[in-house]
């Protein structure tokens, strides 16, 4: 197999490409000439930087330098607007990511999976959107509801990959942020938090060049609990969400094996010690699973765990898919669960499926080619 792209401009910081610049001759507002095109106007080629001399840019192309973009291989598109896009990079490797026009993340507060109608994702009706994103190729946290699971852990994403997936979208949607409201949630394939370092560069690029703003960025975690902490010390951060499942820790473990690892008590504690900012609030995500997790016992027992923690409770009815046996709780039991989190004095919203059709949907990316009914 061969190495990700090390000769690639994508995912240079603004001081990493003002000093290429400098070490090819050239001043050091060439670096910033640079940074602008590829994050903000997203060129596809050292070419269409018109804005450099002819003969800086043929020396970097000479020298092997590319801007090592990654490429859309192939796209599928839901009923509902979404789009999941199998994004490949120059080593074979691939990941997906995933658009959803039109909401933050499909809550609704009134039990609710219904929504407002979603316009065709070909068009410009729709006031905001969000790019699900992928921090590494498939993961190793080996949750046992979800797809990404099945394919194990290949590698860490770079972050120019992780950047590289966002501006793939963005040139395919013909969107520009910061004026169009774009939203980023780091909850596609692979856990963030193994991936610390990349994940943190990936942020400020997307935030100083492409121009999201790290208050519409969320990062997803199963509970890597150091990491918390070094996140909670970060300066500019995006805002957590941590991925909880169960109420007790024989449930959790079976659900979720990093559990023997850093189990309940301990993932509530570094929770409990993060450091919010002014109106922010902790967010817990709760796959709900038939007869597995969702009983109106199991909502009492969350309620006594995060009791006095400022948050809020996003429950997911499970997404089925192929080679996981859990099954999607009714409707019914899904409301009961949140009434009891409201009634408690507990934000808690339950999240609208997206793009489940086509396999888009939360724990269903495994890029997946042959869809098939679900």
């Amino acid at each position: 197999m061969r190495e990700p792209q090390q000769n690639a401009l994508f995912g240079l910081s603004l001081q990493e490409l003002t000093s290429l610049a400098e070490g090819s001759g050239q001043p050091a507002f060439r670096g910033g000439q640079l940074f602008q095109a590829m994050y903000r106007q997203r060129v596809s080629s050292l070419e269409e930087i018109s804005t450099l001399p002819l003969d800086f840019r043929k020396n970097l192309i000479n020298q092997g330098v590319d801007l090592g973009l990654p490429r859309i291989e192939n796209q599928f598109a839901s009923t509902d607007g979404t789009i999941r896009y199998l994004i490949a990079f120059p080593d074979g490797q691939s990941v997906e990511t995933v658009w959803m026009p039109e909401g933050d993340d499909g809550e609704t507060g009134d039990g609710s999976e219904a929504g407002a109608e979603f316009q065709s994702s070909t068009t410009r009706d729709w006031h905001r959107a969000t790019i699900c994103v992928s921090s590494q190729v498939g993961c190793a946290v080996d949750c046992r509801f979800c797809l990404t699971a099945l394919l194990g852990v290949k590698r860490n994403l770079l972050a120019g990959e992780i950047v590289g997936q966002v501006c793939a979208v963005l040139k395919d949607r013909q969107v520009s942020p910061p004026v169009d409201r774009v939203n980023l949630v780091f909850m596609g394939m692979g856990e963030p938090f193994l991936n610390y370092d990349n994940l943190m560069k990936s942020v400020h690029l997307l935030a100083e060049g492409v121009g999201i703003p790290v208050t519409r960025m969320t990062v997803s975690t199963a509970g890597i609990v150091p990491r918390i902490h070094d996140f909670g010390e970060e300066r500019v951060r995006p805002k957590l969400a941590i991925s909880l499942n169960a109420s007790n820790d024989e449930l959790r473990t079976e659900l979720m094996p990093i559990n023997r690892k850093w189990n309940i008590d301990a993932l509530l504690a570094a929770a409990r010690e993060f450091p919010l900012r002014n109106r922010e609030r902790l967010t817990f995500e709760y796959v709900l699973l038939d007869k597995i997790n969702d009983s109106l016992e199991h909502a009492r027992q969350l309620v006594e765990r995060i009791r006095g923690l400022r948050t809020k409770v996003n429950l997911i009815a499970f997404n089925p898919g192929p080679e996981v046996e859990f099954r999607t709780p009714s409707s019914e039991n899904v409301r009961q669960f949140q009434n009891i989190l409201i009634a408690a004095g507990i934000p808690a919203f339950i999240r609208r499926p997206r793009g489940r059709d086509i396999y888009a949907a939360c724990g269903q990316l495994k890029r997946t080619v042959e869809l098939a009914a679900i």
